[in-house]
């Protein structure tokens, strides 16, 4: 019987370091196997994997153009703490939506913006102009961590 994870635990963030890389490259990454992970994944069992090791491989998924399951599991956990010990009111998921389609927006302007050939380097991306797309990014990053923290706790 299939073990339940909760959302963007370190359990679910291993399973999908096991459906990214292959036997090899978890070798390869940690000098383990996928069984280890396994073990580790059971959401019934103290979490074992080391720090070093999540880091590892999450780098590993990197280098095959995925997300990295585990750090975001971890800025999951982390921000899902914050947002408990803050006193916020009841968030509203509709009004964050909406929020983050204007972030969305004001990324897809800042990228446009930077590619256009009357900006500083026309075509080419200045460093001031990757300061703002990367800031833009981690603007809309973090208000669908938002969501997905208000998802989690409904």
């Amino acid at each position: 019987m299939a073990k339940i994870r909760k959302t963007a635990s370190i359990e679910s963030g291993i399973m999908q370091v096991l459906k990214i890389l292959n036997e090899d490259e978890i070798q390869e990454a940690i000098g383990k196997g996928s069984s280890y992970l396994r073990k580790c994944s059971n959401p019934d069992l103290q979490q074992q994997i080391d720090h070093n090791d999540s880091i590892k491989l999450d780098l590993a998924c990197i280098k095959k153009g995925k997300a990295p399951p585990l750090y975001d599991a971890h800025e999951y956990i982390v921000i899902n703490e914050f947002e408990n010990l803050s006193s916020h009111k009841e968030n509203d998921i509709d009004e964050m939506l909406v929020k983050s389609t204007i972030l969305h927006g004001k990324l897809t302007e800042v990228v446009k913006l930077s590619e256009d050939p009357k900006s500083d380097q026309g075509k080419e991306i200045s460093k001031l102009e990757k300061k703002e797309i990367m800031e833009a990014i981690k603007n809309l990053e973090d208000k669908i961590m938002k969501i997905k923290i208000t998802v989690d706790q409904k």
